[in-house]
């Protein structure tokens, strides 16, 4: 209180003096006296009609001026408020460049007074190349590089124009051009899409733009080799580049796959190439195993899907898959007296035992005709004959398939293996089992022969879990530019070319031959009045289903 009224009295006696001098000059005797009568005394007290001054009392400082939007900016909201724009455009890439621009306090990111950047032009070049990286630049609205806007929406249409096509550069790279689940049903993968609004801050921050945008394409070595065979098959010319195009529409589509794979395929991985008929494990980009597989043929296709290996089962019991059940068991157990001399006949041949809510049951004691099947399951114990045979890979999926062992050893003699249901059979699991376990849990081959050896559904969960890609891969690249290239035996390279190169894909001379490897099976007859002698090929051809 001391220190404030010191300050005070100071004042006081500065304000006295000032308003004396002014009193002695003044020609109104009321101004003198108004003002003395406001002025403390001399001991610094203040007079009871007297107001201490405050700091509301004081001259506010000027405010500062507030920055006017840049008109380009401007006008670049108010078009898109208006939908300009709007056709063609991805309903996301439209909603996150209004965003980006009612949120934008600088100016505009590409277009200046003269013109476009040199960021700009990089960006447009790139755009421009974008053939070179198996996409087509013709898909992409683009502004000349050099434009030079003379007014101001100009500048606001050229800024929009470019990064809407940036927009899109950016979710085709990503595997974003066609959905690929709408083009099959076998086909049950996402391409990993970038959120709209990070394009649009990272490319505006990139230092080049034209880099961040070749760094949007898949990381995988075999996609940038596929890219360089692409390149070196576009060299040709005349005869040549006319026998190519073939081989370019199937380079194109399996580098596209390679958009829709996971960007992080795990740092050990599992795949099975379908059309290759081969499994691989990958450790750190390097092959360390392969093996031969059998998959589904045409009627029951193996589906293209990624999942999570969870779980090794050794010497595996068998449950019935519901496609098996309805169309090859049901009929025969509802026929009663059929090719197979009986209706419970089929499960005694194949050594099948019926749970009724999960408790084991006489086959005879059920009726089949009127019983709720989602309470009946129909499985096959551990054992030599069973189809499953030693070993099973659970990784969980909604397709239920999952990849195991077989009795059927001759499967895997033919170059094209494509035979009953969709599941996936290898010709060595045990080395499968081996190198992941040793992996998982540092267990040696000797632990693993001990499982085989001993284990009755044995299952056995692993720590880290093990990504499982099963691939639709029909043109492989090495390292030299060379492709080998194998039969689409689902036919699905021809649904997948229409979508992206916007015209079918030419027949290969012995693709008909390749493709009819895997013919749709006859749908099982329930007829009653077959001969006795097909019932040995009919239930062949069951039990082939059956996989043993």
């Amino acid at each position: 209180m001391h220190g404030r009224r010191v300050v005070l009295s100071a004042g006081g006696f500065a304000l006295a003096l000032a308003v004396s001098v002014t009193a002695a000059v003044a020609t109104e005797p009321r101004a003198a006296a108004d003002t003395a009568a406001a002025a403390p005394d001399v001991t610094g007290s203040i007079p009871p009609n007297a107001t201490a001054p405050t700091p509301t009392d004081t001259a506010a400082p000027a405010a500062s001026p507030v920055a006017e939007a840049d008109p380009v900016i401007d006008s670049i909201r108010a078009k898109l408020a208006d939908g300009a724009g709007r056709k063609g455009a991805a309903a996301a890439d439209f909603a996150a460049l209004q965003s980006f621009y009612a949120e934008r306090s600088a100016g505009p990111v590409w277009i200046t007074p003269m013109g476009f950047s040199a960021k700009a032009e990089a960006t447009i070049d790139e755009i421009g190349n974008a053939d070179d990286w198996g996409l087509s630049a013709s898909d992409f609205a683009l502004p000349p590089a050099g434009d030079l806007p003379d007014s101001i929406d100009q500048q606001a249409n050229a800024e929009i124009k470019l990064q809407l096509a940036i927009l899109r550069y950016a979710r085709f790279a990503r595997g974003g051009r066609a959905n690929p689940s709408s083009l099959s049903k076998l086909i049950d993968q996402r391409p990993s899409l970038l959120d709209p609004k990070v394009v649009l801050a990272e490319a505006a921050a990139a230092a080049e733009p034209d880099a961040y945008l070749r760094s949007l394409h898949p990381k995988h070595e075999q996609f940038h080799l596929l890219r360089q065979a692409l390149l070196k098959a576009r060299a040709g010319d005349g005869d040549a580049k006319k026998r190519n195009d073939r081989d370019i529409q199937r380079i194109l589509i399996n580098m596209e796959r390679w958009r829709w794979m996971p960007a992080n395929l795990g740092r050990i991985y599992v795949q099975d190439n379908i059309p290759e008929f081969m499994l691989y494990i990958v450790k750190d980009g390097k092959r360390i195993h392969a093996d031969k597989i059998v998959v589904g043929q045409l009627r029951y296709a193996t589906p293209i899907f990624s999942a999570d290996m969870k779980t090794i089962v050794f010497n595996p019991e068998w449950t019935v898959p519901p496609t098996i059940v309805r169309e090859n068991l049901l009929p025969n157990l509802r026929g009663g007296g059929s090719w197979f001399g009986g209706g419970s006949s089929i499960l005694r041949e194949h050594g099948l035992r019926v749970r009724y809510k999960g408790r084991i049951v006489n086959p005879s004691s059920i009726n089949w005709s009127s019983v709720n099947m989602a309470n009946i399951a129909f499985t096959q114990a551990p054992g030599p004959t069973n189809v499953l045979g030693k070993l099973k890979f659970l990784y969980p999926n909604s397709h239920m398939v999952y990849m195991h062992d077989t009795i059927k050893k001759g499967l895997f003699t033919p170059a094209v293996r494509a035979e009953g249901h969709n599941c996936i059979r290898m010709e060595n699991p045990p080395k499968l089992a081996e190198i992941l376990l040793r992996v998982d849990k540092g267990w040696d081959e000797a632990k693993v022969k001990s499982l085989l050896a001993t284990a009755d559904d044995g299952a056995v969960a692993l720590d880290h879990p093990v990504p499982v890609h099963t691939t639709y891969f029909t043109a492989v690249a090495d390292a030299d530019g060379k492709v080998t290239s194998f039969a689409d035996i689902y036919g699905l390279d021809k649904k997948v070319a229409p979508a992206l190169v916007g015209k079918p894909l030419p027949p290969e001379p012995n693709e008909a031959v390749a493709t009819q490897a895997a013919p749709a099976d006859p749908a099982p007859s329930t007829q009653q009045t077959k001969p006795k002698a097909e019932g040995n090929a009919v239930a062949g051809e069951i039990q082939g289903l059956f996989g043993d």
